[in-house]
């Protein structure tokens, strides 16, 4: 009777520990809670998750045994699940299994537009794949815990458990500085937009997706490539972003930083960034080449002839069709410094007849365009000329970029263009 009254605390600890193991999954702790971590998956439902460019779930994920389970049904062009929100700086972490022979991932800053089909255009990924039993040979960049198609892992530091069995992984995004960990070890690092990574970017897999890895923002990403694959305790930890000190986008010399589109003529003459017709007498952008979300700009310009130009925002160029927003910039009594979506809607906001008289032709004048997630505000010479609120801008992304409209007789320069992201 003694023995059994001692075996009986033992017998009840183990218990506690099986039962506990369970209770664990998809449940915060105390202290990651006042850490300030948050669950993206409650373990029973699939609130806060939808389809890539969808308002709803439509599948192939299901939540089965207290996970997020892709069915396998997906394929390169679709089975993508993403979160309601954004997330810009962060500590992301799960566990994950995979299936036999298995391909899946987790992509993050994945910007949705119908110019992007897929999240990967847009979204790093954080690659999760059987590397033993695929059914195909991989590159060392397609392999599992890899950046996929950017950096490979520490193989000395990288342990993986076999398909079937559970692994945790780690991202960490801190203002541009990139951490990846597998089942408690750092497998690699990098810098966001450094040099390096610019050159990875433009000469392998990702030279003809230029939209690829430039947003400092955007959803999760869950992938089935056509495997089942089981994901818990998705778990993320929002970190502060760091101010950034003003910055100009004109170096004054030359269009470094810039990427034109068209056959128009951008050149850099006396410390002066020069826009003018070509021969084609068609439209013409200048883009940078990184994203710019939050942001208050100033830049000052001198129409020299007709003066039909532009600033857009948050925009994407292929050719020479551009899906963004453009501050007018343009003759007067034209609606310089006015608002116009350059699909679907047209003009947003056009400034009053009375502010017409603030445009100063063949002089110098200094536009400001302060955008801060679903806001809008314009200033031209001082003078507010337009604030809007907008839900579409509000979850688009894009690049800045200097416009000459069509019809020829164009010439307009440019200097003093400064930057402070928010």
């Amino acid at each position: 009777m003694k023995k059994r009254i001692q075996l009986l605390p033992l017998i009840i600890l183990i218990l506690f520990f099986a039962t506990g193991c369970q209770v664990e999954n998809n449940r915060l702790t105390d202290q990651e809670k006042s850490e300030g971590w948050s669950l993206l998956f409650d373990g029973s439902t699939l609130i806060g998750w939808r389809d890539y460019q969808g308002d709803r779930l439509s599948g192939p994920w299901k939540v089965e045994n207290g996970t997020i389970k892709a069915e396998g049904h997906g394929s390169d062009a679709n089975g993508y699940i993403v979160t309601d929100r954004q997330y810009d700086n962060f500590i992301l972490a799960w566990d994950w299994k995979i299936s036999k022979g298995g391909n899946s991932g987790v992509l993050y800053h994945v910007v949705e537009s119908a110019s992007y089909p897929v999240p990967y255009l847009t979204g790093p990924e954080y690659q999760l794949i059987d590397d033993v039993n695929f059914g195909q040979p991989l590159g060392e960049w397609q392999k599992c815990g890899a950046d996929y198609a950017m950096y490979l892992p520490d193989k000395s530091k990288l342990t993986i458990n076999p398909a079937g069995e559970w692994n945790n992984s780690k991202i960490v995004f801190d203002n541009g500085h990139v951490e990846y960990w597998m089942n408690g070890e750092k497998t690699l690092e990098f810098e966001s937009w450094s040099p390096d990574w610019l050159k990875r970017k433009n000469n392998g897999k990702w030279e003809n997706a230029p939209e690829y890895g430039l947003s400092s923002t955007g959803l999760i990403c869950l992938q089935d490539h056509g495997f089942p694959a089981w994901f818990r305790n998705i778990k993320i930890k929002e970190l502060p972003k760091k101010e950034k000190a003003p910055v100009s986008l004109f170096n004054g010399k030359d269009i470094t930083g810039w990427i034109a589109y068209g056959t128009e003529k951008w050149f850099a003459k006396d410390s002066l960034l020069i826009c003018e017709s070509g021969p084609d007498k068609g439209y013409g952008y200048l883009a940078t080449e990184m994203y710019y979300k939050d942001f208050d700009l100033t830049a000052d310009f001198k129409q020299v002839s007709n003066g039909n130009s532009g600033i857009f925002f948050r925009s994407t160029v292929k050719g020479t069709t551009i899906s963004g927003w453009q501050v007018e910039v343009a003759p007067k009594g034209n609606d310089s410094g006015g608002i116009y979506e350059s699909y679907g809607r047209g003009w947003l906001n056009q400034i009053p007849d009375d502010k017409e008289n603030i445009l100063k032709p063949g002089e110098w004048n200094t536009m400001r365009v302060k955008v801060t997630g679903s806001d809008v505000t314009t200033w031209l010479n001082g003078q507010e000329m337009t604030h809007l609120n907008d839900s579409l801008i509000g979850k688009a992304n894009g690049r800045i970029a200097l416009q000459i409209h069509d019809g020829g007789g164009i010439k307009v320069l440019w200097k003093n263009l400064i930057i402070k992201e928010l």
